[in-house]
C-alpha cells in the first residue's frame, strides 16, 4: 500500500509539473521542458540524454524524459502532437515515430506535419550483419546468391514495417533481388536469431550489433548512411558499394506544430553550447553507443525528416505492392 501511495503520489508531482501552465508573460522556460520518449527505456532515450542532460545547464531548468511506448512509438508522438504548442512538450525519436508510423498506419491522428523541427541531436546508423563464419562476405556476395535463388535469404529486422525493415528493402529494391524477411519484436531479439543461426543475416542498428562485431561472432557488411561512421570506419557504406541506398538515421528532437520559433530556437541554441561546451564528454558517450554527435539546426532537421519522409513513402509502397 506504501509503495501505490507513493507511486501515486510521485505520478500527481509529475502531472502537476507539467500541466501547469507558465505566465505568459515569463521568459521561456519557466519551468521543467518535458520530453516524451516514444520507445521503452533503453533505446531512443540513450542516444539523447548525452545532450539532453546537459541542456538544463543553458535553459535554466531540466529536460525530464517521460515514457510513452507502444504502437511502435504513435502513442508518444501522438501525445505530443497533439500537446500545447507551447515548448513544454516534446518528443525524442528517431524517424521510426515522428515518419514512418504514420505513413504505415493511416488511422494514427498525426503526420509528419503534425511537428516542428527542433533539432538534431545524434547520428545512429543502420548496419547489414551476418555471422562472422558466413559465406557473405560482401553485398555483391548476397546479391549474386540472391539472383540465383530468389527469396532464399532471410534477414531479420526489429518489427514489419519497421526503419530496419524498410530499409532492407530499400536495398533488395536497389538491387534488384529478392529476400525473405523475418520480422522479430526488436532489434536485439533480431540479433539473438541471427546468431542461433536461425536467419542469415540481419538489417540492426548500430548498438544491438555492437559487441557482437567487437567479439568477432558478427561481421557488418554495409552500413545505411551518407558517409561511414567514425566508429566502423572500415564499414562501407550502400552507395560505396553500388547501391544507391543512403538513410542515416538521426535522432532528434520536435515539437508540437505552432510551437513559437523563438522557443525552438532557444531549445536548439542549448543543445549547441551543450555540445561546444561538453564535446569530449559527449562525445565518448555517443562512441559507446556506436554513435556519433550531429546537432543539427532546425531548418537543416527539417529537411532531413523530409527526405526521411520521401524515401520511406516510396519503402512502404514497395512493400505493400508486393503483399
Amino acid at each position: 500500500m506504501r509503495n501505490f501511495i507513493g507511486s501515486a503520489a510521485a505520478t500527481l508531482i509529475i502531472s502537476l509539473t507539467f500541466s501547469s501552465p507558465a505566465p505568459a508573460d515569463e521568459a521561456y522556460p519557466a519551468k521543467p521542458i518535458q520530453l516524451v520518449i516514444p520507445f521503452a527505456p533503453g533505446d531512443t532515450d540513450t542516444m539523447l540524454r548525452p545532450i539532453t542532460n546537459q541542456m538544463g545547464q543553458y535553459l535554466g531548468h531540466t529536460i525530464v524524459m517521460n515514457y510513452k511506448p507502444g504502437a511502435g512509438g504513435g502513442v508518444g508522438a501522438g501525445f505530443t502532437a497533439s500537446s500545447p504548442a507551447d515548448g513544454y512538450t516534446i518528443v525524442g525519436s528517431s524517424p521510426g515515430a515522428t515518419v514512418i508510423v504514420p505513413l504505415a498506419n493511416k488511422e494514427v491522428k498525426y503526420s509528419l506535419s503534425s511537428f516542428e523541427p527542433v533539432a538534431g541531436i545524434s547520428l545512429g546508423g543502420m548496419m547489414i550483419v551476418v555471422p562472422a563464419k558466413s559465406k557473405y562476405k560482401t553485398l555483391a556476395d548476397v546479391v549474386a546468391a540472391a539472383k540465383e535463388k530468389p527469396a532464399s535469404i532471410s534477414y531479420g529486422t526489429s518489427g514489419a514495417l519497421g526503419i530496419s525493415h524498410l530499409l532492407g528493402e530499400s536495398f533488395a529494391d536497389a538491387a534488384k533481388i529478392e529476400l525473405l524477411h523475418i520480422p522479430f519484436q526488436g532489434s536485439a531479439p533480431a540479433i539473438t536469431a541471427l546468431l542461433g543461426g536461425h536467419t542469415e543475416m540481419a538489417v540492426s542498428a548500430v548498438g544491438p550489433a555492437q559487441a557482437h562485431i567487437e567479439s568477432g561472432s558478427l561481421r557488418a557488411l554495409a552500413i545505411f548512411s551518407d558517409k561511414r561512421l567514425s566508429v566502423y570506419p572500415d564499414v562501407p557504406t550502400l552507395r560505396e558499394q553500388g547501391f544507391d541506398v543512403g538513410s542515416p538515421t538521426i535522432y532528434g528532437l520536435m515539437a508540437p506544430k505552432g510551437t513559437p520559433p523563438q522557443v525552438i530556437e532557444t531549445i536548439y541554441q542549448a543543445a549547441a553550447k551543450a555540445v561546444a561546451e561538453h564535446g569530449a564528454e559527449i562525445t565518448a558517450a555517443m562512441t559507446t553507443l556506436g554513435a556519433e554527435v550531429s546537432v543539427m539546426s532546425p531548418k537543416d532537421y527539417g529537411d532531413y525528416l523530409s527526405k526521411q519522409n520521401q524515401l520511406f513513402t516510396k519503402a512502404i509502397g514497395s512493400i505493400k505492392g508486393k503483399q
